[in-house]
């Protein structure tokens, strides 16, 4: 496969998992809002479906695809020091991923101690990694 496909399934894939980790916290909010046990158990229906069914496959096919791309230049990339700080952030994205899946078990058990400020403030950090990830990936500073 061409770098050039693996690059636009790269893209996409990442678009998939990043609507899931702007969208899911924003859920956490209401759903740390919710009163009533029927709001209560559509967000738990909805948070479930979103983690499960868009934002796994969108994580492992942008793993996939990035990796994939990462392995075929590793002579290039090796030197790049851009790369590395994105792998970082990277890193850091999945780690927030699971951080999702920790919270979406918490709500889903009824155990919330968080507030819906907090779940707004945590709805931010991808949305800063986002930011300095296509910054490290255009600009290429370092």
């Amino acid at each position: 496969m061409t770098f050039l496909w693996l690059k636009a399934l790269h893209v996409i894939a990442i678009v998939c998992w990043f609507a899931g980790l702007f969208y899911l916290p924003r859920l956490f909010v209401y759903h740390s809002l919710a009163e009533d046990a029927a709001g209560q158990e559509r967000f738990k229906v909805m948070e479930r479906k979103l983690y499960r069914g868009i934002m796994w496959p969108s994580l492992i096919l942008t793993v996939l695809f990035g990796g994939w791309m990462l392995v075929d230049n590793w002579a290039f990339y090796r030197s790049q020091g851009w790369m590395h700080a994105k792998l970082g952030l990277v890193t850091l994205l999945i780690a927030y991923h699971f951080a999702c899946g920790h919270y979406l078990g918490v709500l889903r058990d009824e155990r919330n101690t968080r507030s819906h400020v907090f779940f707004r403030i945590f709805n931010e950090l991808p949305v800063i990694a986002l930011i300095a990830i296509v910054i490290l990936v255009i600009v290429r500073p370092f």
